[in-house]
């Protein structure tokens, strides 16, 4: 089979193309024919061994695929050969065959498309988990997404909507803020690429001024220095969540989450469904049924063939991508 291999530390540019064998899979386990493969934060960063989870090389970035079941394991009952399957799998995903954990392989609707199943399950399963699970979320509250036009940005976006928050969507350009209008964003606020002291506090008087004063929750999938000005505009009791870091790590006085009685949680959607796998499968539940009703709908900004995956990559780490990137077999 094709596999697009990372073989030594680097970006995209050191990803290569082979002819690798099939891979081997054992009892509880899915084979799946991987029809089409989202591309996320973390394949950028799993590359460069700068990602918390370090798999041996080489290894096949892409962590969510979506395909046709080629055969199952022993003690798997409830997909068989030929099902229409998503499967979150950490990595290996750029490969035509991928293998995955039983309990990560779910069936998918028939009229769903493989490169909507493959844009599907991180990002909102990443979205639901940060606003349904850790922000409390209570209607009519104002929700101010950072990077709101990326994947996990666009799909909290919709969330934030159909759990009746009032959604700010913070992104680089007005291109971007447009297309999360578009996706029902109730308003939009363009920031500048890169914040220094004068432009941070600008920020923060920019969010207090479109959000009539402050926000509830903030979704920061960006980092750097645009938290901080952010959590200045937090409202009494807010909560802020810590989703990734594009931008950077940044440093946050903690001075103002005593100031403003608020709280600052992380959001760790995967170690989350690991520990409670039965909370993860009602999320998912919710989330086809939101899908099903239309009130949500990955939307893809590109896609790339096998031999382009490096090219998949490139477009997510340059912040270009409007919703998902996604790397497609056929």
């Amino acid at each position: 089979m094709k596999a697009v291999l990372s073989k030594e530390v680097g970006g995209p540019e050191t990803l290569v193309l082979e002819e690798v064998a099939s891979p081997e899979f054992g009892k509880d386990q899915v084979l799946v024919r991987v029809k089409a493969c989202g591309v996320n934060f973390p394949d950028s960063l799993m590359i460069k061994d700068m990602y918390q989870f370090k798999p041996p090389r080489p290894f096949s970035p892409g962590g969510e695929v979506a395909g046709l079941v080629e055969s199952v394991g022993e003690g798997v009952t409830h997909v068989k050969p030929g099902d229409r399957v998503l499967a979150s799998i950490g990595n290996g995903g750029m490969a035509e065959l991928a293998v995955a954990a039983a309990h990560s392989v779910m069936p998918i609707p028939d009229d769903m498309p493989f490169e909507e199943a493959a844009a599907f399950m991180m990002t909102y399963g990443t979205s639901y988990y940060a606003l349904k699970d850790r922000a409390d979320p209570k209607k009519g509250e104002k929700l101010l997404v950072l990077g709101a036009a990326g994947g996990v940005g666009i799909a909290a976006v919709e969330l934030g909507k159909a759990m009746g928050l009032e959604v700010i969507a913070a992104c680089s350009s007005q291109e971007k803020v447009d297309f999360c209008l578009s996706k029902g964003a109730d308003k939009g606020l363009v920031y500048a690429r890169e914040l220094d002291k004068d432009g941070m506090k600008a920020f923060s008087g920019d969010i207090k001024e479109i959000s009539g004063g402050g926000v509830d929750i903030i979704y920061d999938g960006v980092g750097g220095n645009y938290a901080e000005p952010s959590l200045r505009a937090m409202n009494w009791e807010g909560r802020f969540l810590v989703i990734g870091f594009p931008a950077g790590i940044p440093k946050i006085p903690l001075n103002l989450t005593l100031l403003k009685s608020c709280d600052i949680r992380g959001v760790f959607w995967g170690a989350a469904v690991a520990r409670d796998p039965k909370a993860h499968a009602q999320n998912v539940k919710e989330l086809f049924e939101l899908y099903t009703a239309g009130k949500i709908r990955p939307h893809i900004s590109n896609t790339y063939p096998l031999e382009k995956s490096a090219d998949a990559i490139r477009e997510l780490t340059e912040r270009r991508a409007q919703g998902k990137v996604v790397v497609v077999m056929d």
